[in-house]
């Protein structure tokens, strides 16, 4: 069988030609977990069927692979069936290299030849013009989300949504599990706090796949918007359910982002994310447990930390009280290098736990502590708290200010919540 070897944001790999129209390797299934097909998945095994006779604009990063660690992008060159007019890097870029707020620039893929534009941050006239400059019929997005309204890339795939409907280009969205499952959580986003980490009024754990999100934004947003809808095509997983977490599939895990190593990181990081929006408490970046690790500087935070969430008694998580020492900073570089203290979250029922209850009641007890300060921006002084871009408006920085207990503060936000899992309902698909 002839073997040909491609370099992309997946890094080298060598697929046989016959083989890369196979659904993945079934040595890599692992007993007790549920096997699962990603919307890749079922492309490949159909030959590509959706994309025949297609100019395609891929929007991907090393996540963009089937079972076996094959990116989409080799799959589709190797087949000799797709033809490949462009590829598309979000944040952190397509070969995931950049840091937070970081992209790779546009160049050229060493082994295809492919140009891969940098779009990170890209408006919809952005968009446009990219896709005119490839001459893309058809746009496809294959990303691995974390279930977290201010994770990016579902905010890449609206805006180049909005702009493939603008201009008449087919857009498919190869599905990929949600790896925090299917049930929604936390506040919703307000119109005044819209933002790069919130563009449209989702709630904070939104609890749906790429595919579903797609078809909400489609109903939802995008006629208001721009006046119409998107030629959308999802490829749905096969055998996934809502209640499945990233744990309990035999589906592989590949970073996200530089700070998403593992599947139990993407399991906090709803919840510990808001952490960003505090000043003097890092979220654990430079070590190696990202947002698994939350603490300040050691001189002014300490073991009672742990003690109080432990006494909490929150389901499924204790907290061990940890000392690290970030090597990266992001916007707080008065942590960078320091000792600090605080705590390592440590989930012990995956069923049980709420992350954004949880990051709700962390942030009630780091508000003790006098250094305790939220952070601001000074390059948006109408709206200077990231916590409120975080959350979706002021409400939860006021009430946690004002002395609100964890209750109080989760139950404010209970009828919006179940507004959206309402208006979400025909869209799910799983």
């Amino acid at each position: 069988m002839e073997r040909r070897r491609f370099l992309t944001g997946a890094g080298a790999v060598t697929v046989g030609v016959a083989a890369a129209v196979a659904p993945g390797s079934p040595g890599l299934a692992t007993p007790g977990l549920r096997r699962v097909e990603t919307g890749l998945d079922v492309l490949v095994r159909s030959d590509f069927a959706e994309l025949a006779d297609q100019r395609v604009g891929v929007i991907s990063n090393p996540t963009g692979v089937d079972s076996a660690y094959r990116h989409l992008v080799d799959l589709m060159h190797a087949s000799g069936e797709v033809q490949i007019a462009a590829a598309f890097g979000p944040e952190h870029g397509f070969r995931g290299s950049a840091q937070a707020g970081g992209s790779e620039g546009t160049g050229i893929d060493a082994r295809t030849g492919i140009t891969v534009y940098d779009a990170y941050g890209a408006s919809q006239a952005k968009w446009e013009s990219m896709f005119a400059e490839a001459a893309v019929d058809t746009v496809v997005f294959d990303i691995q989300d974390v279930g977290a309204r201010f994770y990016t890339y579902i905010w890449t795939m609206y805006t180049s949504m909005a702009a493939a409907a603008r201009t008449g280009k087919r857009y498919v969205v190869l599905d990929r599990p949600n790896p925090v499952g299917g049930r929604a959580r936390g506040p919703m986003m307000t119109p005044g706090y819209t933002s790069g980490v919130g563009l449209k009024e989702i709630v904070q754990q939104h609890g749906m796949t790429v595919g579903e999100l797609a078809r909400f934004f489609n109903a939802k947003f995008l006629p208001a918007e721009i006046g119409g809808t998107v030629d959308l095509h999802v490829v749905k997983c096969r055998h996934w359910k809502r209640s499945l977490l990233a744990a309990d599939t035999d589906l592989p895990w590949v970073m996200p982002s530089p700070n998403m190593p593992t599947q139990d990181t993407a399991l906090v990081y709803p919840g510990t994310c808001l952490f960003e929006g505090v000043a003097s408490i890092t979220e654990g970046r430079g070590t190696c447990r990202p947002f698994e690790l939350i603490g300040g500087l050691a001189e002014e935070f300490d073991y009672h930390w742990s003690d109080r969430l432990n006494a909490r008694e929150l389901p499924g998580v204790e907290f061990r009280e940890a000392y690290f020492t970030p090597t990266s900073a992001g916007q707080k570089p008065a942590l960078l290098n320091k000792l600090c203290a605080g705590v390592e979250v440590k989930v012990v029922d995956r069923g049980a736990y709420d992350p954004v209850r949880t990051g709700v009641a962390m942030l009630v007890e780091a508000h003790r502590y006098p250094a305790f300060a939220w952070r601001q921006d000074s390059w948006d002084t109408a709206r200077p708290y990231w916590i409120d871009k975080l959350t979706g408006s002021p409400r939860l920085r006021t009430m946690i200010d004002a002395g609100a207990d964890v209750d109080d503060v989760v139950g404010a936000w209970a009828p919006e919540l179940a507004a959206f899992e309402r208006a979400r309902r025909p869209y799910l698909l799983y």
